[in-house]
C-alpha cells in the first residue's frame, strides 16, 4: 500500500512538471505571436501611409493633366510639324473666313494657314504708317514678323552704347506700334561691324552689341512704357552682316539695331477672338 502511494505521488509530480514546461513554452510562443502581430500592425500602418501618399500624388498629377487638357483643349500635331491648340485652330479658322481668296494662292499647309491668319490680323491691328522709311530706317513685314532696322548713327555715338537723344522720335513711334498690340513680343538685336573694339567698359564686339540692345530695351521700358515682359535683348556682334565689311559705307550699313516684333500665336488669336465678341 505504501509502495502504491509513492508511485502515485511520483506520477502527479511528473505530470505537474510537464504541464509547467508546456505553459512556459506556450507563454513564450504567445509573446512572440503578440510581438509579430504588433510588428505586422506597424508595417501595415506604414504601408497604408505610403499608399495614401502615392495616391495623393496620383490624384495631383491627374488633376494637373485634366487642368492642362481643359486649358489647351488637347494639342494637335500636324504633318508639317506645326503644333497648335484646338482653341487656337478654331480662332484661326474664324480669322481665315475674313481673308480675301486671293491671299490663299500659296497656302498648302497648316503652318501656311497660320502665317496667313496672323499676318492678316497683324497688318490690320498694328499701325506702322508713322514709321517712315529712309536710308536710316528699314521696315519689313515678313509673314508673321515685323522687322525694323535702325542705323547706328540714329541711336548711338561712335563706340558708345548710350542711346542718343536723336533716337527719341523713332523709339516713341516704335513703342506706339508695340503698345498697340498686346499679344506681341519684341526682340532687340544689336549688330556691329567687324572692326575690333576694346575699352575700359567694352570688352569686344559681342559686348558692344549686347550693351546697345540692352540700352534700347531699357529706353523702351523706362521712357515709353513698353511692358518689360514683352522685351528680349540680344547681341549679334558682327556675325550677321548686311554687306561685306570692306568699305566705310558697308561697315556703316552693318552697324545697326534691329527690332523684331513677333506675335505670341495662342495669345494673338485669343485676343482677336475676344475683340470680336
Amino acid at each position: 500500500m505504501k509502495k502504491l502511494s509513492i508511485t502515485l505521488l511520483a506520477v502527479v509530480l511528473l505530470s505537474s512538471c510537464v504541464s509547467k514546461k508546456k505553459y512556459v513554452a506556450l507563454e513564450t510562443e504567445n509573446g512572440q505571436l503578440k510581438s509579430e502581430l504588433t510588428k505586422t500592425k506597424v508595417e501595415k500602418e506604414d504601408l497604408e501611409a505610403k499608399f495614401s501618399a502615392i495616391q495623393a500624388r496620383v490624384d495631383q498629377y491627374n488633376k494637373k493633366i485634366n487642368s492642362l487638357t481643359e486649358e489647351n483643349n488637347a494639342k494637335l500635331v500636324q504633318a508639317d510639324g506645326t503644333v497648335i491648340s484646338e482653341n487656337t485652330k478654331k480662332n484661326m479658322r474664324e480669322t481665315l473666313k475674313k481673308v480675301p481668296p486671293a491671299y490663299f494662292v500659296n497656302v498648302k499647309t497648316l503652318k501656311d494657314s497660320m502665317n496667313l491668319a496672323v499676318s492678316y490680323n497683324l497688318k490690320n491691328s498694328m499701325d506702322t504708317t508713322s514709321l517712315e522709311e529712309d536710308e536710316d530706317i528699314a521696315i519689313d513685314i515678313n509673314e508673321t514678323v515685323v522687322m525694323i532696322s535702325i542705323s547706328d548713327k540714329m541711336l548711338f555715338n561712335s563706340a558708345s552704347y548710350k542711346v542718343s537723344s536723336k533716337a527719341n522720335d523713332i523709339l516713341q513711334k516704335i513703342a506706339n506700334v508695340i503698345n498697340s498690340e498686346p499679344s506681341v513680343e519684341v526682340m532687340v538685336e544689336g549688330h556691329t561691324d567687324s572692326k575690333s573694339i576694346r575699352t575700359s567698359s567694352i570688352a569686344d564686339n559681342w559686348d558692344l552689341s549686347v550693351l546697345r540692345a540692352t540700352s534700347v530695351v531699357r529706353k523702351l521700358q523706362d521712357d515709353y512704357n513698353v511692358a518689360p515682359e514683352k522685351l528680349i535683348a540680344a547681341g549679334r556682334s558682327f556675325y550677321h552682316p548686311l554687306a561685306e565689311n570692306d568699305t566705310k559705307e558697308n561697315r556703316a550699313t552693318n552697324r545697326r539695331t534691329r527690332i523684331v516684333i513677333l506675335p505670341n500665336i495662342d495669345k494673338f488669336f485669343a485676343l482677336m477672338a475676344s475683340n470680336e465678341q
